[in-house]
């Protein structure tokens, strides 16, 4: 069995970047960019001031002085008359010959004269040409993931469109005989099928695109078809359950019989042993256990990343942060354990149920705890990496 590292690096491996296409600005968010933005002009494009108040020049300002114009944002600055004070509003362009801003709350105006309660300094509220970035920087750089805030910046910029990373195209196949559509109604010993819903959500939060199919008995002939018919159209094909050594388990049979060529299926790590990982052509497949714990981790911490460097994403593997436990805790060695825990200001605490199918402790949980593979026991107070469900989209 692979390590989880070993694991991870050898995913990322097959990974290649997918073509450029340029999207709207309302289509961006999400995105990737496929290329650095640069600034076109200075930016701020002009001296502007950052309050309400009166633009002077510094070295002029005396008791009395006369107030001449008005500068407003959106419209063109005057001139600065000599030895005046020019009234100025919030983000409005400086006068020419002015080089400070008094604020209101320190001026006493009475008719068309003003006194100030104190001289400013040569630059005191004045946003520069330039203070944020000069004509030709990079704004945002190739491989960013276009945020609310880069959204702002990119409007900012005058940029109607952006290009990006196409999006990756996703399909879901679960399998077994068990399954059947939420909702729906089926034999006594039947399940609704809950994986592909949260997998789905969360490589569309990664940023691909998703199909899902409705789940396939487990019979290798339909199996087979599934699995050749996704990887025509797909980047990715998901599959989801039957990649054990059982006898029902048939997914590895029917991988390798639609011409995948497997890389390895199994990794040393809890919930998650059974993943199998292999190429056709272009297209990656990732064969998830179909245990929802175990699918979910597996996909959120192999799958994710995948589909963020796909797409060039510079953050495509997720952070761990470090954190102390607030109790003990044991631990069977052999597997790195990546366990349920929730968080408080003692620590962190992992919850008592980690079996692979109780998908109730994941939705109770905070974190994901990582327990070494060869560490028996921890004592209160160890530090241990944890994983933020909230940041995995768990």
């Amino acid at each position: 069995m692979l390590t989880f590292d070993e694991a991870q690096n050898r995913v990322l491996a097959l990974a290649e970047v997918l073509p450029e296409t340029r999207v709207s600005l309302a289509a961006a968010h999400g995105r990737v960019l496929a290329a650095d933005v640069h600034v076109r002009g200075d930016w701020p494009a002009f001296d502007a001031s950052t309050m309400d108040g009166y633009a002077v020049r510094a070295a002029d300002v005396t008791e009395g002085m006369p107030v001449a114009g008005e500068s407003r944002a959106g419209a063109e600055a005057p001139d600065l008359e000599p030895k005046s004070a020019c009234r100025i509003f919030t983000g409005a362009p400086m006068p020419r010959g002015a080089d400070a801003v008094i604020m209101q709350e320190e001026a006493e105006r009475d008719g068309d004269r003003v006194t100030f309660r104190s001289k400013p300094a040569a630059g005191a509220f004045v946003r520069k040409r330039g203070d944020d970035l000069r004509a030709g920087e990079i704004a945002l750089a190739k491989g960013t993931r276009v945020s609310a805030s880069s959204l702002a910046m990119l409007a900012s910029l005058d940029q109607a469109d952006v290009a990006v990373v196409r999006a990756p195209r996703v399909a879901i196949v679960p399998t077994g005989d068990e399954l059947r559509a939420p909702g729906t109604t089926g034999g006594p010993a039947s399940i609704a099928e809950s994986n592909s819903p949260a997998l789905a959500a969360m490589a569309e939060r990664a940023g691909a695109k998703v199909t899902t199919s409705a789940p396939v008995p487990d019979e290798l002939d339909r199996v087979t078809r599934a699995f050749d018919e996704a990887l025509r159209t797909c980047d990715v094909l998901v599959t989801i359950g039957g990649v054990s050594v059982g006898e029902h388990d048939v997914v590895k049979e029917a991988l390798e019989a639609c011409g995948v060529r497997l890389d390895f299926w199994r990794v040393a790590i809890k919930p998650g042993k059974p993943l199998a990982v292999g190429k056709r052509g272009t297209a990656i497949v990732l064969g998830l256990p179909g245990n929802p714990v175990s699918a979910m981790v597996t996909f959120a911490l192999f799958g994710v990343p995948l589909l963020r460097a796909m797409q060039g994403d510079r953050a495509a593997l997720p952070r761990a942060t470090r954190m102390k436990l607030a109790a003990p805790a044991a631990h069977k060695t052999g597997r790195l354990e990546l366990a349920r825990a929730r968080v408080s200001r003692e620590g962190v605490t992992l919850l008592p149920n980690q079996a692979s199918g109780a998908i109730v402790g994941l939705c109770r949980a905070d974190v994901l705890a990582s327990i070494p593979a060869d560490v028996e026991r921890l004592d209160a107070g160890a530090d241990v990496d944890v994983f933020s469900l909230a940041e995995l989209g768990l």
